[in-house]
């Protein structure tokens, strides 16, 4: 039984550290560590809610920029890839009529860190803070993201770029090296 059990953790163990291997995707997906550490705070009077915008945003990101851009991945280590998206969410409730407004800004790098574009997906979303607000977050969130991908979808540039490039160029570190547009310690 002790080598049944020794054998197991060290599948686990072999599994964990090529798991860790470097990835080659056609598009690396970047979203800021703060938007997964710190929450953000929607309120409606007596009603709060918090919530990260981070683990919200990126399963839509990559199921929406992934029908776009091919093979989409997230940016962690050295990760490597043709180009770099780098999303920045935000999220707005106003508490007197009710309604969430969702944004989601892209910034797209080419292999060598040259920026090819900005978009901006916005969408409204009448909704109220108290009655199943992770439903109303999701789907401003969602609209938010295709009003993004149909403005990248309308730009000739970022698609001969996406198409002609080759995989496996931007290495995911070049984050730290990338002019950020605008960096936000605190949204009000």
């Amino acid at each position: 039984m002790k080598k049944l059990l020794n054998l197991i953790m060290l599948l686990a163990l072999l599994m964990s550290t090529s798991a860790k291997a470097e990835i080659t995707s056609n598009v690396l997906l970047y979203i800021q560590p703060y938007e997964y550490q710190n929450e953000v705070k929607l309120q409606h009077f007596s009603h709060e809610y918090w919530f990260a915008q981070g683990p919200m945003v990126e399963p839509i990101a990559k199921e929406k920029l992934g029908k776009l851009l091919g093979g989409l991945s997230m940016c962690e280590g050295n990760d490597t890839g043709k180009m770099l998206i780098w999303l920045q969410p935000k999220m707005f409730y106003n508490a007197q009529l009710q309604v969430f407004y969702g944004e989601i800004s892209a910034n797209v790098y080419t292999e060598l860190g040259k920026p090819v574009g900005s978009y901006k997906g916005e969408y409204t979303q009448h909704g109220h803070l108290g009655i199943k607000p992770a439903h109303w977050l999701n789907k401003a969130y969602n609209k938010a993201m295709d009003n993004l991908v149909e403005k990248m979808q309308a730009d000739s540039q970022l698609q001969s770029i996406a198409s002609a490039a080759k995989a496996g160029d931007a290495p995911c570190s070049m984050v730290a090296l990338l002019p950020v547009p605008k960096i936000r310690a605190m949204s009000f």
